[in-house]
């Protein structure tokens, strides 16, 4: 059978083969009354419902007829949300399939893109702060003002988070991808003309436009996924855009420490050193923002997934951002999940950004291995991210996966507090790589846990609330930590998210777990209102009950 043309390229999803039942579609016929054979079967309407056609009498007389059943929670969703009529789809040329959902090749592409942008501007959030020492000394400036270039990332996130989503819901991923990307590259240029030690205030300047471009960026991954990804690719794609953050931040664990080494008697070798960083990241920058112009499409021809065509199938008006965000935050499990992701989040935020301090307490002089610590850190958290999207594509466990990642970070922060001080920074490269293998690759979860409770509500606003959460109380978290770090000890920093991590767990075991976009992909699946299989006259009672209620509101 040949596909319609399409430049990105397409195939259809998984779920639908046209050799199982799919029915063609006589061009002269309207949608909605048309009989034809199947290949082995009996004759059955295109659009036929649990094997009766809708133009039947028996179909008719069935729906007005059926006692009215309550329906179950889920079927009710699939009620609410499934396209009502699906006789008004524009019909295809004679003897050919319009294909419901495709998947298209250019979702690669995009994914690829955002991953990359999205690292470099990970990059810039921590290549201060692991070398934190060596640029309090050039700029002659105290360790916080140097965290601050941190925290910045972090508070100029939670005023900015919803006119940005409200920006995504509006104008669309393309021009939210663009401003991400541009903004990224333009904060790397201004801090190429913060070399001299009299302008801390450029470097600043340049950080805080890095961080307004990470308020277009920290929402996408759900998004990008939901939109360009099939559903049993949708979490790996989540996780794989996520995954591009950490690089980033992997790699600020692992170049700055080695591009700008401390050399505070040699003050213009180090500027040259800080040099060279800056314009390697505005070049890489530059580029990536050349790629995101040209190739960043706003979505594919087809949607990837049921889901996602009965959202594009919505009337446009019907769409309110403020009604969005006051039924998310009515939403008690998605409320949970804000406090419990911020915890974790925040935690991580925080141990990355005082991670030298912390190292270097103990361990004198070993600026190199607390930026190779960091990487461990952040390269054990990307395998466990890839891991936990793979895993819930297959099992489409949300919540067990959600508590138990959650209860193994707790576990791994407590190994990594108490072992800091027995003097083997060996030691520290281990716990280091268990703790962020739980901890990193908790973030991916949280998405697409957040997407499966709140569907059908926008990706990028639960993904934004998420972001916003994570930044405050990664700031909150920031100065708390390094007040204690300072005052006390590194050990107490550390216990303190502990304590706040293990009120996450119980937090996270509150959470009710009701998979609304995966039973919509689920329940369509299993019965197509568009173009079905056409396979037993008898079905489930419950899909024969949502199918003559839908009969009975077209009628």
């Amino acid at each position: 059978m040949a596909l319609p043309d399409d430049e990105e390229g397409t195939t259809v999803a998984n779920g639908h083969p046209p050799a199982n039942g799919y029915l063609p579609v006589p061009g002269d016929a309207p949608a909605g009354k048309v009989s034809a054979e199947t290949q082995n079967g009996p004759k059955a309407g295109c659009l036929a419902l649990n094997g009766v056609s809708r133009d039947s009498p028996k179909a008719a007389s069935g729906a007005l007829d059926r006692p009215k059943t309550p329906l179950a929670p889920e079927e009710e969703t699939q009620a609410q949300l499934l396209p009502k009529d699906s006789g008004e789809q524009t019909p295809a040329v004679e003897g050919t399939l319009v294909p419901r959902t495709a998947l298209s090749a250019r979702r690669f592409l995009v994914l690829l893109i955002f991953s990359l942008y999205s690292m470099v501007n990970a990059f810039q959030w921590i290549q201060y702060s692991i070398i934190s020492n060596v640029f309090e000394g050039f700029y002659n400036v105290s360790s916080l003002h140097i965290d601050w270039l941190s925290m910045v990332y972090m508070l100029a996130y939670v005023p900015l988070i919803f006119p940005a989503t409200w920006l995504l819901d509006t104008r669309g991923l393309r021009l939210t991808a663009l401003l991400g990307s541009g903004l990224n590259c333009l904060g790397a240029w201004i801090k190429c003309g913060s070399v001299q030690q009299h302008l801390f205030w450029v470097t600043m300047l340049g950080q805080c436009l890095c961080s307004v471009a990470q308020v277009f960026i920290l929402g996408l991954p759900s998004h990008i996924a939901s939109v360009w990804f099939g559903p049993k690719e949708v979490s790996t794609a989540c996780a794989t855009a996520v995954l591009g953050n950490q690089l980033g931040t992997a790699v600020g664990f692992l170049l700055p420490p080695v591009l700008v080494p401390n050399t505070q008697n040699n003050t213009q070798l180090l500027a040259c050193n800080i040099s060279t960083m800056f314009y390697g990241t505005s070049a890489v920058a530059t580029l990536l923002f050349i790629l995101t112009v040209i190739a960043f499409k706003e979505k594919p021809q087809y949607p990837p997934s049921q889901a996602q065509a009965v959202l594009q199938d919505s009337p446009p008006g019907e769409y309110s951002y403020g009604k969005s965000i006051r039924n998310l935050f009515k939403n008690i499990p998605f409320v949970l999940l804000l406090i419990t992701y911020g915890i974790m989040t925040g935690a991580f935020y925080s141990v990355s950004t005082l991670l030298n301090q912390i190292i270097l307490t103990y361990y004198k002089g070993e600026e190199v291995n607390a930026g190779r610590i960091g990487l461990t850190l952040v390269l054990a958290g990307m395998v466990g991210s890839i891991l936990c999207g793979l895993w819930l594509d297959y099992t489409k466990t949300y919540k067990h996966t959600t508590l138990t990642v959650y209860i193994l970070s707790f576990v791994g922060m407590v190994i990594f507090t108490f072992t800091l001080n027995l003097g083997h920074i060996i030691i520290v490269f281990v716990t280091g790589g268990l703790l962020g293998f739980f901890m990193t690759g908790y973030l991916p979860l949280g998405f697409e846990f957040a997407v499966e409770i709140t569907y059908p509500e926008s990706e990028g606003t639960s993904s934004g609330l998420l972001n916003a959460a994570a930044q405050i109380f990664g700031i909150l978290f920031t100065l708390a930590q390094g007040k204690l770090t300072s005052d006390y000890s590194p050990k107490g920093g550390n216990i303190f998210l502990c304590v706040w991590m293990f009120v996450g767990i119980i937090l996270t075991a509150l959470i009710k777990s009701d998979l609304k976009r995966h039973n919509i992909n689920k329940g369509v699946t299993n019965g197509d209102i568009k173009a079905v299989p056409v396979d037993s006259p008898t079905d489930e009672e419950s899909k024969t009950i949502l199918m003559s209620k839908q009969s009975e509101s077209a009628i």
